[in-house]
């Protein structure tokens, strides 16, 4: 049991909230008994510690599964689990767990017909639910590209709900996502404002796909946007002024998804 919110072990733990410690290191932080759950039925061998509360430790069900994976299981105090935890509100278990993200040329060999390519994307809360949309929609992999958020940052692992150990996710320099993607067959889909409207483009969408969804607030440049093979906006047919980048990028993914499996 620790319970001293200033122990070494508690502060070297802290430290992965930082992105520097995070690229050292290749080790991240899973937060909430939900996402800590996955990690350990999807991607065991990534777990390497697992810290939880008394109270936490009677409601989960996965402690063996973390303990004969190899990870170190840890109880903790109510005081140390909140310092170890990035929410105001903590769910009584914390995690670390190994980085695992690919290439861009490992994502292109799996013979993918559905990509989501993030680019530039630095909210974390929205790049974490495009990843759960991805996985929603039995997407292929997740692709971050440009000066985008950490993979790991801890709102955009929590964001994610689990999902990011449910697919490959990959980084990379935008030019060799879209060179290693189209050589893998797959036709380029950019969003942005001045393209056509989605549904005059439904017919196209059954072919193998990356969507490039760009930054929240400048959308992408027209480079990003003149590499694709198409440019693609969704229509407002109501008085919104915009749709929240997370909440598009679901939608043109459902709509490749159902154009793919029907």
């Amino acid at each position: 049991m620790i319970d001293n919110p200033r122990s070494p072990r508690v502060r070297a733990v802290q430290k992965l909230a930082k992105r520097k410690a995070r690229q050292e290191s290749g080790l991240f932080l899973v937060e909430g008994p939900q996402a800590v759950g996955e990690a350990l039925a999807f991607t065991p061998e990534l777990v390497t510690e697992v810290y939880l509360t008394r109270a936490a430790r009677g409601k989960v069900d996965f402690v063996h599964a973390a303990e004969n994976a190899g990870a170190h299981v840890v109880d903790v105090s109510e005081s140390v689990l909140a310092a170890l935890a990035d929410t105001v509100t903590p769910q009584g278990v914390v995690a670390v767990c190994k980085s695992f993200t690919r290439s861009v040329a490992a994502v292109a060999q799996l013979n993918p017909r559905l990509i989501a390519v993030v680019h530039e994307v630095r909210d974390p809360g929205n790049a974490g639910t495009i990843i759960r949309a991805a996985d929603a929609v039995g997407a292929d992999a997740v692709i971050f590209t440009g000066d985008a958020v950490d993979v790991y940052n801890p709102k955009t692992v929590r964001s994610t709900a689990g999902s990011l150990f449910h697919m490959p996710i990959a980084t990379g320099s935008l030019n060799e996502a879209v060179a290693a993607l189209r050589r893998a067959g797959l036709q380029v889909l950019a969003t942005d404002l001045g393209g056509e409207e989605l549904p005059a483009l439904r017919g196209l969408l059954s072919a193998p796909t990356a969507w490039i969804f760009g930054n929240e607030a400048h959308g992408l440049d027209a480079e990003a946007v003149g590499i694709a093979d198409h440019a693609v906006k969704l229509p407002i047919y109501g008085h919104a002024e915009s749709l929240n980048l997370a909440t598009a990028a679901s939608v043109c993914l459902y709509e490749s998804a159902f154009a793919q499996r029907g």
